[in-house]
């Protein structure tokens, strides 16, 4: 059996005018990443960053039981690692793909190793109750190389982090939503639908002033207050500058949905 191409293996369909969903799609490898995932995963930024009726994104898997099990680790040995780092947007083709839109993962069963390290990339998490998570590549003798030691340690709290980065265990889904790593736990098969609602909750908003206030809220770890002082001015210089600045208060006075166009 041939392997499947980028597009069979990372499935790209849209929902509504304004969301997007891209589907993981190796099941028998339990979404192993190897070349076509990853040049698949790439295309699929490109095409929800390069489109402006896109507003929100969601990464989801065809498997009820896998989200993403990391790498394939028949690929590791192949030039270049069989393609599983894409050379623009890293491992995945997405942990260090440039990406303005906000993207939320559905998560239904495991996700580990460098499928843990997709979702650290991720923006909001949907889990189903049988989700777990981990980064096991130290009882292997590796290290978690595609942002999953420098990520996790800032989105769960430091000890934590430290603990499981060091150990490799797994946190299942109750704990992973305690610790503030997801967003929201469902019954399992409800993670997609549950995304999707998320997803709507955002793309009601104006594009514009979604973009440029996750960009702020992605870096404010980064620098010191002065600095995002100084970044949070210059963004609301911008934002006034856009037809939606006008539009938000009008519709408010006018008892009305806003209509957003982007600019």
């Amino acid at each position: 059996m041939s392997e499947p191409s980028s597009a069979e293996a990372v499935l790209f369909e849209r929902v509504g005018e304004h969301i997007a969903i891209a589907t993981l799609n190796r099941p028998e490898k339990r979404n192993a990443v190897n070349g076509a995932i990853a040049n698949g995963l790439h295309d699929a930024v490109q095409r929800v960053e390069s489109d402006p009726t896109i507003r929100v994104a969601i990464l989801a898997s065809s498997s009820p039981k896998t989200f993403c099990a990391g790498a394939d680790l028949s690929e590791v040995g192949k030039p270049g690692g069989g393609g599983m780092m894409h050379p623009e947007s890293g491992f995945g083709g997405f942990v260090l793909a440039k990406r303005k839109k906000p993207w939320i993962a559905a998560v239904g069963g495991i996700a580990v190793a460098g499928g843990c390290e997709i979702l650290c990339a991720c923006d909001m998490r949907v889990c189903g109750e049988s989700a777990e998570f981990g980064l096991p590549e130290v009882k292997r003798g590796l290290v978690a190389g595609a942002g999953g030691v420098t990520r996790l340690p800032r989105q769960i709290p430091r000890a934590i982090a430290l603990e499981l980065i060091a150990t490799g265990d797994r946190m299942n889904a109750r704990r992973a939503y305690e610790l503030g790593f997801v967003n929201r736990v469902v019954p399992d098969g409800q993670e997609r639908a549950e995304a999707i609602k998320l997803a709507e909750a955002i793309a009601v908003n104006a594009p514009v002033a979604v973009k440029e206030a996750l960009a702020l809220a992605r870096i404010a770890l980064d620098y010191s207050d002065d600095e995002l002082n100084e970044r949070t001015r210059e963004t609301m210089k911008l934002i006034a500058k856009t037809k939606d600045f006008q539009e938000g208060p009008r519709a408010f006075l006018e008892k009305r949905a806003p209509v957003w166009t982007g600019e």
